[in-house]
């Protein structure tokens, strides 16, 4: 098993990984090859110590992935030596070519269509503090990226309806998505995600006159935020923020993401 994207998962497989979550006897042995494209400071913080409290080994591949090589053939030559990968790679194809060819579950750490480990943490906070997944009233504001792609999968697996807010021009079709350019309802959270270098379209810069008019939602950030572009504000100055402490959830969940890919691999 891997998790290239959200739907590499069931339902059952979601609900498994965050019942893991805080559990005292989380230990497995294991080697990891660990490879991370940028800076990523959080998502790279919180893996090493995953592995760390997990009791893995690592081995850091700087740009695995990033050579000519074919990736049947890295995979064929790695496999040997590792029982997992952990990879942030913007070449989504590259890197599930990669998963497709390895016999070792490989984990996306981030790539340009997805930020999978991510908005699972987003999520099972939203499911622990704020109201059952199902049930909850999830805002995406602003345009598609990878982080509202996995937002979307994960709608689409544990079978639950989110509002993505946006210009028009980003409306789709899908299932379990409510596209919308005005606000017409409350939410329980809005979260938003930083928009590509060249947007410079101020106008869908998240307000605090917007939140007043959703209710005064919770506020989840996903950083690095850039204020003056999804958010007009310092999202500090709301009382509504989920605050820094909402990201340390980043190590536990990734902890149990790990192990259970791990015995599933053992299965």
């Amino acid at each position: 098993m891997n998790l290239i994207q959200i739907s590499d998962l069931s339902a059952n497989d979601i609900t498994s990984i965050w019942h893991m979550v805080g559990q005292a006897d989380m230990q497995i042995q294991g080697r990891v090859a660990w490879s991370f494209e940028g800076n990523g400071i959080r998502t790279r913080t919180s893996f090493i110590q995953a592995f760390q409290e997990l009791g893995l080994s690592f081995v850091e591949l700087p740009n695995l992935l990033k050579t000519a090589e074919r990736t049947t053939d890295l995979a064929a030559y790695l496999d040997g030596f590792y029982d997992i990968y952990v990879i942030r790679e913007r070449n989504h194809e590259r890197l599930a070519q990669f998963a497709s060819d390895s016999r070792r579950p490989v984990i996306n750490a981030l790539s340009s269509l997805g930020h999978p480990c991510e908005v699972l943490t987003d999520a099972y906070y939203v499911n622990q503090q704020i109201a059952p997944i199902r049930q909850a009233r999830i805002c995406l504001w602003g345009p598609p990226s990878n982080v509202m792609l996995s937002w979307h999968e994960l709608a689409s697996v544990m079978g639950f309806q989110i509002t993505q807010i946006c210009e028009a021009a980003f409306h789709e079709e899908k299932p379990n998505v409510s596209y919308t350019s005005s606000i017409s309802s409350s939410f329980d959270i809005v979260i938003t995600d930083g928009w590509p270098a060249a947007d410079e379209n101020t106008e869908w810069s998240l307000t605090a006159t917007h939140l007043e008019q959703m209710g005064n939602p919770k506020l989840l950030p996903t950083p690095p935020f850039s204020i003056g572009k999804e958010i007009a504000f310092d999202p500090a100055s709301y009382t509504g923020f989920t605050g820094y402490r909402q990201k340390n959830l980043l190590l536990p969940v990734q902890k149990a993401i790990l192990l259970y890919l791990l015995n599933k691999k053992k299965s």
